[in-house]
């Protein structure tokens, strides 16, 4: 069964119950002197305490929708290998989205399951792209609309974006209310292995820089009507994803014209999560602290929008200095609350404001339809 199974997670609830009777049964047999009454209650004890633990470590999981595989959670999940001359985008299901009213794609729009193929990473990765009511309009068939790449923390799965963060209900409801430019989202994880690579491009591993750099918007450009400009990609995330996305930002001004990093990192963490993300390159190393990055290399015409909280949030001086260090010609704005934290509930009061800013500085296109 798989890691996120109900049906595993009711088993294990069961287990754990069973376990529980079972100990309460046997107990008195068991509260005697000697060493086998001894280990048994020791044993009855541990398997309790294991099976109890397991089944909040999988609610848990369930909920916030970390790992989607035993070898996710172990961290063994292998890159997915782009075929030699296969399609960019392969499209595995459609969604209609959690929207009031929802079930045309002229009134909700579509979210379509997609693995999208990298030309230059060579690695797959599955996405879930958000098509808006607009795109299915009689009179848009030319129209190229701008689009954005969403990425989750670390750990977490595509899926928070739909069910816990809820990006295309936010996008669906400020179009509505014409406070934002009908737009699409593609939406992933920061990670292209089971390795959390941040978007840097490791020697002899995961190309993730080269795929969030270049890969995904060419793919999506090549499959949906989107703008092949920076003028028409923006790219936002929390944690994790944040710091990917104002790393992609700043250092792919030809990708990117707009980077939202929601409660982000400034540098990345090397841990066993991470592995050796360098392989000793310390050139490398400098150039991925996007503090280190502003004050030491060219800043081209990209806009930036950070996020933090003046109590709750471990990012706030790291946020200032970064503030501080934006030079023309790119831009940056923030939102500081006053109290918040690195959680759901912060990033949901901070998505609305940060899409209506994203949707305000890309562009729509007129083109040949794809």
């Amino acid at each position: 069964m798989g890691l996120t199974s109900g049906m595993f997670l009711v088993c294990v609830v069961l287990c754990t119950a069973l376990a529980f009777a079972s100990t309460v049964w046997l107990w008195p047999r068991l509260a005697r002197r000697g060493w086998g009454a001894v280990l048994g209650r020791v044993g009855l004890l541990a398997l309790v305490q294991v099976l109890f633990f397991s089944s909040v470590a999988l609610t848990a999981n369930r909920s916030f929708l970390l790992y989607d595989s035993w070898a996710d959670l172990a961290g063994t999940k292998r890159q997915e290998v782009a075929a030699p001359g296969g399609a960019a985008v392969r499209v595995l299901g459609r969604q209609t989205p959690d929207v009031p009213g929802g079930g045309s794609p002229r009134t909700a729009g579509v979210v379509e399951k997609i693995t999208v193929h990298g030309e230059r990473s060579r690695a797959a990765a599955d996405a879930y792209v958000y098509l808006p009511p607009e795109y299915f309009h009689k009179g848009n068939e030319q129209r190229r609309f701008p689009a954005a790449v969403v990425l989750t923390g670390y750990p977490g799965m595509a899926e928070n974006l739909l069910k816990k963060l809820r990006y295309p209900r936010s996008a669906w409801t400020l179009a509505r209310e014409k406070k934002m430019q009908p737009m699409i989202l593609v939406m992933m994880r920061p990670a292209i292995s089971g390795a959390n690579t941040q978007c840097i491009d490791v020697p002899g591993g995961p190309q993730s820089e080269a795929f969030f750099g270049a890969d995904v918007t060419k793919a999506i450009a090549g499959t949906y009507r989107v703008g092949g400009s920076p003028r028409g990609w923006g790219i936002i995330g929390d944690s994790t994803g944040g710091y990917c996305a104002l790393k992609m930002a700043l250092q792919h001004p030809e990708t990117y014209a707009a980077g939202v990093g929601l409660s982000a990192d400034y540098k990345p963490e090397t841990d066993g999560q991470s592995g050796d993300l360098f392989q000793g390159n310390k050139d490398e190393e400098k150039r991925s602290d996007l503090l280190w990055h502003l004050d030491n290399r060219p800043q081209g015409p990209t806009s930036f929008l950070v996020t933090t909280s003046l109590q709750g949030e471990p990012n706030y001086k790291a946020t200032q200095q970064f503030i501080k260090k934006v030079k023309d010609p790119a831009h940056v704005s923030s939102i500081t609350l006053d109290h918040g934290g690195h959680n759901f509930n912060t990033w949901n009061r901070e998505i609305p404001p940060a899409l209506e800013w994203l949707g305000g500085r890309l562009g729509a296109e007129q083109g040949v339809a794809r």
